[in-house]
């Protein structure tokens, strides 16, 4: 066995290991530490397929951005985790064949039979003055640019509609106009009252 060899079944032991206890901790915090290991595992396997630059984008935006985000919104949010367990037994039969629906697939679609070194030759090996950046840079600005320019209108419709939805007016709520605030006058908030002085209290 070849140390290349060696350290894909350690990643993807690993991996598989950390994405089993992202299902099975009943912590959210621990299951999103777990998930944060199975990106990293998932960038090792990318770098033994010489695709550098998507190991530090799923490093940099799932870990570095998504994830600390998650993490932070799990440990702001008073999560029940009794009612979180209760619909997790309760969905459990459900769960349970969906699961084994998705293993049956996935050992149909990606068996020996399919994929391997039999079928597939390892990619060759690059000089050490390759950029994986700049021929994925080409690609995209050239053979798929116009697949590429598609996809940055979605997720531009995709921000769009979601700073719309945050922004809709909720008949319930209560807002603040800052325009409002701004332009406000001491004499409409603050009413002065004249009294008259009283004189010293005798004794």
């Amino acid at each position: 066995m070849t140390f290349e060899k060696f350290l894909f079944y350690v990643f993807a032991a690993v991996l598989v290991a950390s994405a089993l206890m992202v299902i099975t901790r009943r912590n959210p915090v621990h299951s999103a530490l777990f998930l944060v290991l199975a990106f990293f595992n998932a960038a090792g396997l990318w770098l033994l397929m010489e695709a550098e630059f998507l190991a530090i984008t799923l490093v940099l935006v799932y870990v570095g951005a998504g994830m600390v985000l998650f993490l932070f919104v799990v440990m702001m949010l008073d999560i029940d985790l009794a009612a979180l367990r209760a619909g997790f037994i309760r969905h459990a039969p459900i769960a349970l064949v969906v699961a084994i629906a998705l293993a049956a697939e996935m050992a149909v679609m990606v068996g020996p039979q399919h994929f391997g070194l039999d079928r597939f030759a390892p990619p060759a090996p690059q000089p050490a003055d390759y950029s994986n950046v700049a021929d994925l840079g080409g690609l995209l600005y050239t053979v798929y640019m116009y697949q590429f320019e598609i996809a940055a209108v979605i997720l531009l419709v995709a921000i769009i509609a979601a700073i719309g939805l945050t922004l809709r007016r909720r008949p319930n709520t209560k807002y603040q106009e800052p325009g409002s605030q701004v332009n406000i006058r001491r004499e409409d908030r603050v009413r002065l009252v004249k009294l008259k002085s009283e004189g010293r209290l005798s004794r």
